[in-house]
Parts: C-alpha cells; sequence; structure tokens
C-alpha cells in the first residue's frame, strides 16, 4: 500500500476537495493526504474517508492528530512532537498509519525507533506550496534518509512529471505531489500520467 504517488489534497489549492479526491482515485492513486493548514474540517475527513475507503485507499490527515483518529492515519512535521510522548501517541493511533517528516538521518532513525510507519523526506525540489520547507535536498539527501532507516520513505517537494524519475532513483517508495495535481486542468489525467510514469520501467 504504501507505494507509489502519494496524492496531497491541499486545502488551500484546491476548492473542492472530495470532488478533486475523486478524480485521483479514479486514476488509480491510492495514498491520499488531507492537507489543511488554515484548520481541518471534520465533516471534509469524513467524506474523503468514505471515498478512500470505498476504493481500497488509505486518507492520512496531516498534523491535526484528533481528526487523524476518524481517518486511516497521521502525518506529523518533527513540530507536532514537541512536548508530546511519541510512544502515547502511537497507543492511541492503533493500527493507523504514522508518517513524519524527517530532515536528517538521525530523524529518520528515531522516526523507526518510535513506530512511524514511513517517513517524509524533503524538500526534493524548490517548493512554494509549504513556507517553511527550508532548503532542496534533491536525490542525493532522500537517498541518504533512504539509506538510513527500513520504512518506506516518501519524497515530497517540487514533484512533477519532469523529476519523477529522479525521484524514483533515490529509492523512495513513494512520491508525496501535490501542485502538479492541484493546478492541473485535468487532476485525473494528471495523476494517471504520474503513476504510468512511476511504473514504467525506464523512470
Amino acid at each position: 500500500m504504501l507505494a507509489g504517488i502519494y496524492g496531497i489534497v491541499d486545502r488551500s489549492l484546491v476548492g473542492r476537495p472530495v470532488a478533486f479526491l475523486e478524480e485521483l482515485l479514479a486514476a488509480g492513486v491510492r495514498v491520499v493526504q488531507y492537507r489543511a493548514k488554515a484548520g481541518v474540517e471534520r465533516d471534509v475527513v469524513r467524506a474523503l474517508c468514505e471515498r478512500t475507503r470505498a476504493a481500497g485507499a488509505v486518507l492520512i490527515v496531516n498534523d491535526d492528530f484528533e481528526a487523524a483518529l476518524e481517518a486511516d492515519g497521521w502525518h506529523a512535521g518533527q513540530e507536532d512532537l514537541t512536548g508530546r510522548d511519541p510512544r502515547e501517541l502511537r497507543a492511541r493511533l492503533g493500527r493507523r498509519l504514522f508518517g513524519l517528516s524527517c530532515g536528517t538521518a538521525g530523524e529518520a532513525r528515531a522516526a523507526e525507533a518510535m513506530g512511524a510507519n514511513y517517513v517524509g523526506a524533503g524538500p526534493f525540489a524548490a517548493t512554494a506550496t509549504k513556507a517553511d520547507a527550508g532548503p532542496a535536498i534533491g536525490r542525493a539527501g532522500v537517498a541518504a534518509i533512504v539509506a538510513a532507516t527500513r520504512l518506506p520513505v516518501v519524497a515530497i517537494g517540487g514533484i512533477d512529471a519532469s523529476n519523477l524519475a529522479e525521484v524514483k532513483r533515490s529509492g523512495a517508495a513513494m512520491a508525496a505531489v501535490v501542485s502538479a495535481l492541484a493546478r492541473a486542468s485535468d487532476p485525473r489525467a494528471a495523476a494517471a500520467d504520474l503513476i504510468a510514469r512511476w511504473r514504467s520501467p525506464a523512470a
């Protein structure tokens, strides 16, 4: 399940998140994150969950831990762990997925020790969708994190059709895509194209 194109439904970029999700699911995306930095809407989470589960996909909620308990997983940044006991968070998540953004090999090893299911690494390339993303780490930076952990790694940040092959060559199990889907005139076609490129032996 934790492989391939990891679609992100970013509320700041997508006006109709449920309709947008349906396009991604129709294209074959099976791992989806809902990101709403201005505040997660629980009714939207429930509607998205209904669609992902019907499609045999999973929905992961970014940042908002309590909302994530209504979904299939939680994705956190390092700052989301401040003052919190990772073991308690892992216990409350139960069988749900736990993903953690990591910028270094040490953080990736720590994520594995605290029971994460996958780690995020990036930004792979320059990105405007996350103001605090930091400088791009590229293929080499992602590869270093891949080498540091047995967990699946999702590369994120500035990923589109032009650099997807480089992402795959980094050893990442997944490529998280935001703008290249949200700003596409046909999100379903864009997602299907990315999936085909990822699966191509030439990628």
